[in-house]
């Protein structure tokens, strides 16, 4: 609160984990506002978030061998209504370069990646898509789901239907440029959460995923098992 000067801001994990297997991710308030972010080393910055009050936050992620977080204040007359604030992730490996995902954001997943989704994702389940929203400004698209079967999930993402109708309802969210419309049929999803935000993966049709998943567990090489029934 009332940011002035500046500060170092180094991230470690709560385990014990090399430098070189962690990622960063950082995503700035909505109303942060008063302060630059820098990702510093060796006296060198590169700037990550700009002080730009009101704007949705931008995620950002680097390798913590990369530096850390030199946050500066900006001039302001008036200190007393500025707050700077950001939410932090630290992961291992390069899981977090998918907030950006990673190299072809909207193509459909191979077998052998929807198979490892299955055993690595926060969230597996089965349902239909029931409409899509589309936001610019935030370059998302927002996904509505109703599931009707529930594998495995996170941070309570999918909520039981108030019909009690054993179903689910929640929302997950898409890059904007992958132009998601709602489809006919049921799906399976996959995804993971950050920062409190349901990140869509691979979404095969159930079909689909049911042929390949089939396919595997006749060669003998599913990385882990869901239940089909």
């Amino acid at each position: 609160m009332y940011p002035t000067g500046a500060l170092i801001v180094n991230l470690r994990p709560n385990t014990f984990s090399p430098a070189q297997n962690l990622t960063v991710c950082i995503k700035p308030f909505r109303d942060s506002s008063g302060a630059n972010i820098y990702l510093e080393k060796t006296g060198e910055l590169r700037l990550l978030v700009r002080d730009i009050r009101g704007e949705p936050g931008q995620v950002q992620c680097f390798s913590l061998e990369q530096g850390g977080l030199f946050v500066e204040a900006t001039p302001q007359q008036d200190i007393s209504r500025r707050t700077t604030g950001f939410q932090y992730e630290l992961m291992s490996g390069q899981r977090g370069l998918d907030l950006h995902v990673l190299s072809a954001p909207c193509r459909p997943c191979s077998d052998t990646e929807v198979l490892l989704a299955i055993c690595t994702s926060d969230f597996v389940v089965r349902g239909f898509i029931e409409d899509v929203t589309h936001v610019p400004e935030q370059q998302v698209s927002v996904i509505y789901l109703r599931v009707s079967r529930l594998h495995r999930q996170k941070s309570r993402v999918f909520q039981p239907a108030p019909e009690d109708s054993g179903h689910w309802l929640g929302h997950v969210t898409t890059l904007l440029q992958c132009g998601v419309r709602p489809g006919h049929g049921e799906f399976l999803f996959t995804g993971h959460v950050h920062f409190g935000e349901a990140q869509l993966g691979c979404a095969p049709r159930f079909s689909d995923f049911q042929r390949m998943y089939r396919k595997a567990e006749e060669m003998g090489i599913n990385p882990c098992e869901i239940n089909m029934e």
